[in-house]
């Protein structure tokens, strides 16, 4: 299939053709599901604890005596039931990730790129580079393609002078070919393609 080329302009540049294997698949809400969970998985720390019993610093010895109280049995003040007490089945460090499969994790790239090109949220742009690293200038490039919200990926390498003026305007993500995921492509409203990039991904799924 053939999409529009664009500067940065806003102005024509040609048509790139699209490879049906990676831009022209029928969009499965499953896939795009696992693969958002296996990423944010991933990226969660997991870093929450709680002190169990063992860990708490409190006297070990039995509170009172066994019989003639009149009150329940107990041993140690550190028990879970008590004020002060440890954390019964309470949080403990660890890792939240889990495996997924890369074939996967590749379909569910094709299947997000695929999703954006059929609601009509892709646009190619010829190169992604500024003589200067103005945001008000990039601002008023943005204005033109009509981006508010966006995904931006460049080539293997991103112009300096793009990448800073980028990064003041809110809403909008760069991010080289090597990392272009999932959950990225779906959380802006615009996925945005240099013709380096289109050219990288076709690379990449040959």
């Amino acid at each position: 299939m053939d999409l529009k080329i664009s500067t940065l302009g806003g102005e024509d540049a040609g048509k790139v053709k699209l490879s049906e294997e990676i831009f022209g698949l029928d969009p499965r809400e499953d896939i795009l599901q696992r693969v958002v969970r296996w990423q944010l998985a991933k990226k969660q720390q997991g870093t929450h604890k709680a002190k169990g019993r063992a860990e708490i610093a409190r006297t070990g010895a039995k509170m009172y005596k066994q019989k003639g109280t009149g009150r329940a049995r107990h041993h140690s003040a550190r028990a879970p039931q008590f004020r002060g007490g440890g954390k019964a089945h309470g949080p403990v460090v660890r890792s939240h990730e889990h495996d997924l499969p890369k074939k996967v994790r590749a379909l569910g790239l094709k299947h997000a790129l695929s999703a954006k090109l059929k609601a009509s949220n892709l646009i190619i742009v010829d190169d992604l580079a500024m003589t200067e690293a103005k945001t008000k200038a990039l601002v008023v490039n943005f204005a033109k393609l009509g981006l508010t919200n966006a995904l931006v990926i460049g080539g293997a390498e991103l112009d300096v002078n793009f990448k800073r003026a980028a990064s003041n305007i809110p809403n909008i993500d760069v991010l080289p070919i090597q990392g272009i995921n999932v959950y990225d492509i779906l959380r802006r409203g615009t996925l945005v393609l240099s013709k380096a990039a289109v050219e990288a991904l076709e690379e990449r799924f040959k």
